[in-house]
């Protein structure tokens, strides 16, 4: 079987909101795998850029080098994202994203450099709804017909409703749009010609959270909390103890069937066994 993971990240989305909110496909991920909560990295603010380049690069701020919104002074050459370490080696990944520093040069960007295939619609120019609507369209499109063995697809528009709106009723109904949007993404891999002969994780996670009034960069409970969803080949069925940001790196490459010996440097720790090193699989669609 030809293994494949796909990483979902959803940004600013309160552990406590989604779990009110009608959010059917991440609570589906929850049942078949876990969902668990845990603190930030109490080396940066709580803010999108360091977060996000944890999840990247499985590292810490100390060491990627990224500590605002800013990509000012980061290690990204020395560093690399995960998906680009992948695409190094041989395999075919797919990002998605609507916030501009992720994917291109703005502020300092990108954190992801070099993906097979790019897909990117710039929320404050859109609007974040329709932006993550491109967004998701396009990532449907690809995995559903594509060949890609890793893939990143961002969704901005909790964070950017809670800035502006606050945690309220338009913050709940942003989470329960990016989770039909997840649900487009899945639905679409499901859809597969040869899904029965493939083998996929899933990853949802979100960076930071948000005070009531909305906005974060402190350390009250709701901005410090972040959350991880995971399910699919490989996945238990309780999350292991140290789950955190920096676990979504090593857990690609894991996926992957590189061997995390030669990644020593990673902070984290994969969320699944070692498979055995193996050459880079084709793909079909």
């Amino acid at each position: 079987m030809s293994a494949h993971i796909l990483v979902v990240g959803i940004d600013g989305v309160r552990l406590d909101t989604a779990r009110a909110a009608h959010t059917p496909h991440l609570d589906a991920i929850e049942r078949e795998g876990w969902l668990a909560e845990f603190e930030l990295s109490t080396d940066a603010p709580t803010l999108s850029g360091p977060t996000w380049a944890s999840v990247a690069t499985g590292l810490w701020p100390r060491v990627h080098g990224i500590y605002g919104n800013v990509f000012s002074g980061h290690r990204l050459d020395a560093f690399p994202d995960v998906f680009t370490t992948a695409k190094r080696r041989g395999f075919t990944t797919f990002v998605g994203a609507s916030w501009a520093p992720l994917v291109t040069t703005a502020y300092g960007g990108p954190m992801f450099t070099s993906p097979s295939l790019l897909t990117f619609a710039d929320g404050h120019t859109l609007g974040h709804d329709v932006a993550d609507q491109h967004v998701a369209d396009a990532a449907a499109h690809a995995l559903g017909g594509g060949a890609f063995h890793a893939s990143f697809v961002y969704l901005g528009e909790p964070d950017e409703v809670a800035h502006e709106l606050g945690t309220g009723a338009e913050y709940t109904a942003a989470i329960e749009r990016a989770d039909r949007r997840l649900g487009q993404v899945l639905d679409a891999v499901r859809a597969r010609p040869r899904y029965a002969q493939e083998s996929w994780t899933v990853l949802v996670v979100t960076d930071h959270g948000h005070r009531d009034e909305g906005g974060h960069g402190g350390r009250s409970r709701w901005e410090r909390t972040a959350w991880l969803a995971a399910c699919g080949a490989g996945i238990g069925a309780t999350p292991p103890a140290d789950v955190s940001h920096v676990s979504v790196a090593p857990t690609v490459l894991a996926v992957l069937g590189q061997p995390l010996i030669g990644e020593s440097h990673l902070a984290g720790t994969s969320l699944i066994p070692e498979r055995p090193a193996a050459p880079v699989p084709a793909v079909t669609a």
